[in-house]
């Protein structure tokens, strides 16, 4: 797994004794589960249209990875948003 500079910073802090892990309290544990909850729901429909041979890559290619296609598209959307993919230029 790759870190950032300061999640390697936490993790070293944490090995060398700097820090210490807690328990959460049961009204941490409740607005973890509901911010979770409000972050992991998809609750968007779109309808796109696209080539057929786009098509059946992308369908291949889940069925390569285990996923329903569908699951596929909205992963590589939400990685292009969070900057994890970036355009080809050039």
């Amino acid at each position: 797994m790759k870190y950032d500079k300061e999640e390697k910073a936490i993790l070293d802090a944490y090995k060398k004794g700097k820090m210490t892990l807690s328990t959460p309290s049961k009204k941490e544990i409740e607005a973890i589960k509901a911010t979770a909850k409000s972050t992991l729901v998809k609750d968007k429909r779109i309808t796109i249209r696209l080539y057929g041979h786009d098509y059946k890559g992308i369908q291949k290619k889940a069925l390569e990875m285990g996923i329903p296609y569908q699951t596929l598209i909205s992963g590589i959307i939400h990685r292009y948003i969070e900057g994890e993919l970036i355009s080809k230029t050039g």
